[in-house]
């Protein structure tokens, strides 16, 4: 009897954790072809190695990213260990050099596995009163000749903007790779991999996804032979999505351009706000003027935008009253922003910068929101009732 084709335009939810190979010589091909580490094999062996469905989602990403090639992980952690891999190779590994202004997972990572436990030597470079010092930089890549850098296009929470074209020039001048974390970004704003970039990692939960109900991550880059050596990790680790999520994630993409385009807006009219109240201190927002990478900003994103992260500070006569107007504040807009420890989501939420961070932004005063695309006026007078409450 004639299989009937089913005439969905959409890739369906393959949940198979191994695949039919019919015989012993398929088999053979299948597990010699496999040695190859390809995106995309001709036959598939089983989940953990590479899924139908992951792959249709991974070209879905390869279309907003521009690249050659995407390859999906369980979260933006794992898609940072996994893009990290190729660069160890055993007592020959080099010295990693990382810039500080960094997701703190990504630091606690860094020292708690990379030097801990696997014994790295990895070194890091500090903005100056933030902003990144190019020729200090420079300097650093002579003196260390590290394998790779790693940065962030926007950095969390202070939201730095790096000059990725500046440090991806540097960088090969001294033939150093360049991995770019472009979550806060997005390839909406900006795409590292046309200035250089050997890799680019999102943590696919924030804006791919969009909606706070799923986590992934995802390594991008144009160079086949990284790709392989991903693959290949990824596949030993079992790193690989689940075929679920990649579908979830997939159709969630689809709105991201017109999801995200909201958000900057939203965060560029609520920064500009914000920076006008006065019990608020400072705003960090890089679409601002008086940002210090402001002007890096315009350049690299080309006037499109700024992303949709905003870090303010609230006034106080001393500490003790900051965390007082904070908590007062939380508890204020609770209602319509909540406390939720990550970002993206499609309605303003916000995190404590003391409480996550500590030591390293002590000023209990500090908020960051990542800003949604609920109508604006909505979000805007959410927190100026706030505001206007706290004066009294």
């Amino acid at each position: 009897m004639k299989r009937k084709v089913i005439n969905s335009s959409r890739m369906p939810v393959y949940r198979d954790a191994g695949f039919e190979l019919y015989d012993a010589k398929t088999t053979a091909d299948a597990f010699s072809n496999e040695t190859e580490h390809s995106r995309k094999p001709d036959l598939y062996i089983y989940s953990r190695y590479r899924n139908p469905t992951v792959v249709s989602a991974e070209e879905e990403i390869m279309k907003l990213e521009g690249s050659e090639w995407a390859l999906l992980t369980q979260s933006g952690m794992s898609a940072i260990d996994t893009a990290l891999s190729v660069f160890q190779h055993g007592k020959g590994t080099g010295l990693w050099f990382f810039f500080t202004e960094i997701y703190g997972g990504t630091i606690s990572f860094i020292e708690s596995v990379l030097k801990a436990k696997r014994g790295l030597d990895i070194q890091y470079f500090t903005p100056d009163n933030g902003n990144y010092d190019l020729v200090k930089f420079e300097k650093a890549i002579y003196d260390l000749k590290p394998e790779f850098v790693y940065i962030e296009t926007i950095s969390n929470p202070m939201l730095i903007v790096a000059d990725v074209t500046g440090i991806s020039d540097i960088a090969k001048k001294y033939g150093v790779k360049v991995v770019v974390d472009n979550t806060f970004a997005t390839p909406w704003l900006y795409k590292p991999l046309n200035d250089g970039a050997d890799i680019v990692i999102h943590s696919a939960t924030k804006y791919f996804s969009g909606h706070g109900n799923l986590t992934a991550g995802v390594i991008c880059g144009n160079d086949v032979q990284i790709m392989q050596s991903a693959v290949e990790y990824r596949k030993f680790v079992g790193h690989t999505l689940s075929p679920d999520d990649a579908y979830s994630l997939q159709t969630q993409i689809q709105t991201f351009e017109l999801r995200f385009a909201r958000q900057c807006s939203n965060a560029y009219k609520l920064a500009e706000y914000l920076d006008r109240m006065s019990l608020i201190k400072k705003v960090w927002y890089p679409g601002l003027i008086n940002h210090p990478t402001n002007l890096i900003a315009d350049k690299l994103f080309n006037k499109k935008g700024f992303g949709a992260m905003i870090t303010f500070d609230l006034d106080g006569r001393d500490l003790a009253e900051k965390r007082i107007r904070r908590d007062k504040f939380i508890e204020l807009v609770s209602e319509k922003i909540k406390l939720i420890p990550t970002l993206g989501d499609p309605r303003t939420i916000l995190m404590p910068v003391e409480a996550v961070w500590g030591a390293k932004y002590p000023e209990p005063g500090m908020i960051r929101l990542s800003v949604g695309f609920e109508e604006y006026s909505e979000l805007e007078g959410t927190i100026s009732r706030a505001l206007d409450s706290m004066k009294g």
